[in-house]
Parts: structure tokens; sequence; C-alpha cells
């Protein structure tokens, strides 16, 4: 077992959040006890919790074989802003961001370790989880299923297409991660979006430097229960505009979700280039997707006059590359058809 001392390896923090998770805490920590490569530190922030939370803490800090940092947030933060704090007061080479209520295999920090140390150009891995349930049985499901992570979409971040993918959902969980702190100065503070979430908007960050990798095999058990601030969601399902209706939908109704996306996509393109100064491919992927929504929601009103726009987008691939993955092969020409006749 390499020791949190040893000089071969990067230091390693542990960042964990806490609120009211006394349910399943000890757990937790005793499988980061059990890790074959152990720990610097661990830092707890705890967010203002009201059962016996910081009594298992002090306990367990009371037997770890390395420092344990306990803050408490004299108020509630919040799941993002107590990730924030706790991220921001780790000192280790390596972060790795840890849930309350979740497993982790005994070989995740050395496995996601050594991968740092082989690709000293990456910022941050993430890494698949077995979905358990409540009792911590195995489900039979991973957590990449969940959010539709597969292997075709893995192929495209392969191919360099990471912010195209994160832009369609994210896939990076933060307590399958691992980062090297000089990330944090790129995506803290961690701004207030809506749809997403620390680990969302730290993801899309390290993608869009080009400086984030996955690693196929899983290495933690997430717990799913009714208590737990983030889980897994299934995909939101739009309301389906009938054929018939295109003909006769009044276009501002038509152009309203389009001009909503791409004021989001705006926003986000923002606050992501106010982080990396640099022209970087995925921010270029970024902007060409804002480009596309841009022309889409503002389409003119005669329709003989949207030919043109249409015709270059369908042209160009853009239907096709921004359709939802699971759509069918017509989909992509429907939503040309719509702007071409709506």
């Amino acid at each position: 077992m390499a020791t949190p001392s040893d000089p071969t390896q990067p230091t390693i923090s542990v960042a964990l959040c806490t609120y009211n998770g006394e349910a399943y805490l000890e757990t937790q920590l005793e499988s980061i006890l059990k890790q074959s490569r152990l720990p610097t530190e661990l830092v707890v922030c705890d967010d203002d919790s009201t059962d016996q939370t910081r009594a298992i803490l002090e306990k367990f800090a009371a037997k770890a074989p390395f420092p344990v940092q306990i803050i408490r947030n004299a108020t509630r933060l919040g799941f993002n802003k107590n990730f924030e704090k706790a991220l921001s007061l780790c000192n280790g080479e390596l972060i790795f961001i840890c849930d309350q209520d979740d497993w982790w295999l005994p070989e995740k920090i050395e496995t996601l370790t050594n991968y740092l140390v082989q690709h000293p150009k990456l910022d941050l891995v993430f890494s698949n989880a077995v979905i358990a349930d409540t009792s911590l049985n195995n489900t039979g499901r991973l957590f990449w299923d969940a959010v539709r992570f597969t292997e075709p979409i893995r192929e495209r971040w392969r191919r360099g297409e990471a912010v195209e993918v994160l832009l369609d959902g994210n896939r990076v969980m933060g307590c399958t991660s691992a980062l090297r702190r000089r990330l944090l100065t790129s995506f803290l503070p961690i701004p207030t979006l809506p749809n997403y979430i620390y680990d969302g908007w730290m993801g899309l960050v390290t993608a869009a430097k080009g400086t984030i990798d996955f690693y196929e095999k899983p290495l933690i058990w997430y717990r799913t229960h009714e208590k737990q601030q983030v889980g897994t969601r299934p995909p939101e399902a739009g309301k389906p505009v009938r054929f018939k209706d295109r003909f006769s939908r009044p276009h501002q109704e038509k152009l309203a979700p389009l001009i909503r996306k791409h004021q989001e996509l705006k926003d986000l393109y923002t606050l992501v280039t106010q982080r990396i100064a640099a022209k970087t491919p995925g921010i270029e992927q970024f902007e060409r997707r804002l480009a596309h929504y841009a022309r889409r929601s503002t389409m003119p009103d005669g329709r003989f006059s949207r030919i043109g726009s249409v015709v270059r987008e369908l042209v160009a691939g853009n239907y096709h590359r921004y359709a939802d993955q699971e759509a069918n092969q017509y989909a992509p020409f429907l939503a040309a058809l719509g702007d071409l006749v709506e």
C-alpha cells in the first residue's frame, strides 16, 4: 500500500461535502480508509448538519492515518457553494471529489492517480459507476447508461468532440472524478446557471480547455436513495409537435424555444470564455453550435426567404449534429422542415 507520505506520488486531497448524512456516511468513510493508495488529507465541509454527521466525522478523524480537516458552515451554503468551499481548501496536487453516501472501490485513488501521472497534460479524469440501491446492492445498471454516455457517444469524445457531447447533457459526475488542483483557477467560483451543478460546469470548462478524459471502468458504487441531494435523472421528454400543426402554428410560437436555447447557450459561452481566453477546438465547437441556434432562432417570417439558411444548415450537417442522440433518422429532416414551413 502506498502511504500518504510516499514521495514518488503526488499529494492527494479528498474533498467531502456533508449534510445530514448520518445514514450512509460511515460506509463512505470506511471505503476511503480501505484504499490501496491513501490520501494525504481529507477536507470535509459540513453544511450545518442537524443529525449525527459531525460526531461520525470526529470519530473517523480520531482513527484516520491521515489528517482530517472538518469545517462546519455557520449557515447553509447549499450544494454547489459547499463543494466550492471544500475544493478551495484542499492542498493536494490532486483532488478527489467525494459524496457522503457512496462506496469507493479499493483501487479508485490509485487507479486515477496513476492515470493522471501517466497523462500530465490532463487536468481531470472521471470514471463510470455502478448504480446501487439504498442498501448498496447492485442494480445491474451503470451510471453512463443512465446519462446516455454510450459507446457511440464515447467515440465522438475520442474524436475530440467532448464539448459537443457535454452540451448535449452532462456525463461528468463529481464523485467519480479526480482533478489537478491547478484546474481550480479555471472553474471556481462556480456560477449560478440553469440546469447546471458544479460537476457539469467543471466538466464543460475542462472540455473547452481540452484537458479532460474518461476512464472506462466503474470505480465507485453510486448509492441511490430518496434523500440524496443530486441523483440520476431520466431524460426529459418535450411535448411533440404534430406534423399538421407545423403548417398552422404561429411563427413566433415556433421560434420561442429556439430563442431560449440560443440565449442559454450565449450566456454559457460568455461565462466559459471568461475563464478560457485561448481559441481552443472546444471553444470552436461551442461557437459552431451557437451560430446554428442563432440562425434557427432568427428565421424571417417569409417562408421563401428561409430556404437558403435551412439548406445551408442541412448541407453542413448541423441538423443531424444537434439532433437528440435517441432521435430517429427522420428527426433532423423534420427539424429542417419545421424551420422552413412554420
